[in-house]
């Protein structure tokens, strides 16, 4: 389905005067929570068409989670056994970690194995 961008503005413009109107109680058979469905639809499928959203990169994985712990690099390598110019190549993206490595910082960082791999 080819969803314009009039028909998504329209979509987004009822989305916000349907969400005061469903609540968690309003049952799913009621007309407006049919309707916020539908419209929700809409904006979902033209935005993953027109602004995808990329999948962060290994550095990007390993920043954020560092930031969350609240670490520094110098105490992710620490932790890791290996040096903090190794832990900067990572994030810079000049280099990869091994397989052992990486399954160091995700159980280190918490990050998801699948998203180190890129999936």
């Amino acid at each position: 389905m080819d969803i314009t961008k009039q028909q998504y503005e329209y979509a987004l413009n009822r989305i916000e005067e349907l969400l005061p109107l469903v609540t968690d109680e309003t049952p799913a058979v009621d007309q407006n929570a049919i309707e916020l469905t539908i419209v929700s639809d809409v904006v979902e499928a033209y935005e993953k068409l027109h602004y995808p959203i990329a999948k962060p990169t290994i550095g990007e994985l390993i920043t954020l989670s560092i930031q969350e712990k609240g670490m520094t690099q110098k105490e992710l390598a620490k932790e890791l056994g290996i040096s903090q110019s190794r832990v900067s190549d990572y994030i810079s993206g000049r280099a990869e970690p091994t397989l052992r490595i990486a399954r160091a910082i995700c159980l280190t960082l918490g990050i998801a194995p699948a998203a180190m791999l890129g999936l």
